[in-house]
Parts: structure tokens; C-alpha cells; sequence
């Protein structure tokens, strides 16, 4: 393997945090989620990171600690987090603290309009620590927080 130079810079690389039941994306029979299965959905971002020049580190777990320990991982490694922490979203304040943590750019996105939903989603612990927030678009908002974070690194680069 060559070793990145000046003329062949190393790509940026960016952690798209999944949370709990993500994994079920597809399955739902009320499609809150859409009809993409996890799998596909994956494959999808992955393409679109490759086609910006981003490394992208797509990964889904249905626990907590898990998921902090990939924030904190993700601090020696990575240039920016997008994150869907699902239903840890509205309670987890251990994930916002390992957020806070982070140096670099922290996009939250959410499958659905989480505005449109039940009253107890409609506060973010998240929020407190993104630069923006992407929502109520399926897997196109996935897509689009993708795109959003290579522009926030381009700029801050």
C-alpha cells in the first residue's frame, strides 16, 4: 500500500452511528422507516461517501455503551459523526456527553420526522451537541447528512 503524499491526500473519514432497532429498517409494517432494509441502506451511503472521497465507518448497535465507545473511538479517527441514536435520542444523556467530547462535526439525522411523532420525541439530548439536523426524510436524509458532512469538512479542512 502507498503511503498518502501531498499530491495524494488521505481521505476524510466519517462515523455514521446507528442506534437501537435501526438494524429493522424495511421491516416495519406502519414503514416509519421506510422499505429500504438496514443492509441496503448501508450500501447506499457507503456508495455515496466513495463518490464524495470520504472513508465512511457505517456501523448499528441496540446498545448505549456500544455506541459510546464508537464516539470515543471515533476521536482519534475520524473528521465528523453522523448519528441516528434512535430511541437513545430522547434519553440518553451518557451519548451527549461522549458527543461533547468529539472535535470534530456532528450531523444528527433521523429516518422520520420526529416533529410529526409522539410528544416525548420531540426533545433531542443530540441536538444539544450536532451542528445540524436532518430528519423526516428516510433514506434520502441518510444521503443528504452524508453530503452536508463533506461540505462542513471541506470547510473546516
Amino acid at each position: 500500500m502507498t503511503e498518502p503524499t501531498a499530491a495524494m491526500p488521505t481521505a476524510a473519514t466519517v462515523w455514521f452511528l446507528n442506534g437501537p432497532n435501526a438494524n429493522l429498517y424495511g421491516l416495519d409494517a406502519n414503514k416509519t422507516y421506510g422499505t429500504e432494509s438496514f443492509p441496503v441502506l448501508r450500501e447506499r451511503c457507503e456508495r455515496k461517501a466513495a463518490s464524495l472521497g470520504l472513508t465512511l465507518n457505517f456501523v448499528q448497535s441496540n446498545h448505549e455503551g456500544q455506541l459510546i465507545d464508537w464516539i470515543q473511538e471515533a476521536r482519534g479517527d475520524a473528521q465528523g459523526i453522523i448519528i441516528n441514536a434512535a430511541g437513545l435520542t430522547y434519553s440518553s444523556i451518557p451519548i451527549l456527553d461522549a458527543l461533547l467530547s468529539f472535535p470534530g462535526r456532528i450531523i444528527e439525522v433521523h429516518m422520520s420526522n420526529i416533529w410529526r411523532r409522539e410528544a416525548f420525541r420531540h426533545h433531542s439530548y443530540i441536538s444539544k451537541a450536532a451542528d445540524g439536523v436532518i430528519a423526516g426524510l428516510g433514506g434520502e436524509g441518510y444521503e443528504l447528512a452524508i453530503d452536508a458532512m463533506a461540505r462542513l469538512i471541506a470547510r473546516t479542512a
